[in-house]
């Protein structure tokens, strides 16, 4: 398949998990990729290894994508190497659980620039190319806990939560510019992540397992790969949430 050959998608916190399948499946469409990471460098190489063997172009970046100075490096060397960025998919992020009543503010504010913050630097940085060819795609990749709570805290469900006012926002402002903006919101997912969160078992899932990093892909893509969806937050989550 090749609905999007010829475009170069950017995807962070890429090396692991949700991320990487989603990486995965974009470069099967015949995108090529640029892979965001920060600390897991060796499996962030093994990713492009992957995406290569697929016939794809890929370039490993690590970035911290909290910080706007390593976004602007980020994104300078993904236009040197490969091009910029048709699709980007806002996915790095962070899930502290704690107890609630030793959440610092510390914890607060570094959870909300990881998986908040992070989703604002790299759309504010894509959008000029993309407004100027008048074409773009633009996920992000929030949680359950946005609307249900979830087991990891309120720094985590708030961080979430915020991804999707994001969403609505950037849809309605660019949706006559040829941009779409959207949300994906898993259930629990078997990931490492998800592994370290006391109280996160399957039996909170209607369906009775947790979901995989493959199925939250195929709906990225089935969403990048329609124009007339923009504003939604696809719910991909086992039934924990319906809305």
């Amino acid at each position: 398949m090749s609905r999007l050959l010829g475009k170069i998608a950017l995807v962070t916190g890429a090396s692991r998990g949700i991320g990487r399948a989603i990486a995965v499946a974009l470069a099967r469409e015949g995108a090529d990729m640029v892979v965001n990471y920060q600390t897991h460098r060796d499996e962030a190489v093994d990713l492009c290894e992957k995406i290569e063997s697929l016939g794809r172009h890929c370039l490993a970046e690590e970035a911290d994508v909290s910080s706007s100075e390593e976004v602007s490096r980020l994104i300078q060397a993904a236009e040197k190497g490969l091009g910029r960025a048709d699709v980007l998919v806002n996915n790095a992020g962070i899930a502290r659980h704690l107890p609630i009543d030793e959440i610092t503010e510390k914890d607060w504010d570094e959870t909300i620039a990881v998986n908040l913050k992070s989703a604002f630097l790299l759309t504010q940085s894509v959008l000029p190319p993309m407004r100027a060819e008048r074409w773009g795609r633009i996920i992000n990749v929030s949680s359950v806990a946005a609307h249900v709570g979830g087991v990891v805290g309120p720094h985590y469900a708030s961080s979430k939560a915020g991804l999707i006012g994001l969403t609505h926002f950037y849809a309605s402002f660019l949706a006559k510019e040829g941009i779409t903006v959207n949300c994906v919101a898993p259930g629990p997912v078997g990931t490492e992540m998800a592994a370290d969160i006391p109280g996160l078992t399957p039996d909170l899932v209607p369906i009775g397992r947790f979901g995989t990093p493959e199925e939250i892909a195929g709906v990225v893509v089935a969403v990048v790969c329609n124009g007339y969806v923009t504003g939604q937050t696809i719910n991909v989550n086992g039934g924990r949430y319906m809305s």
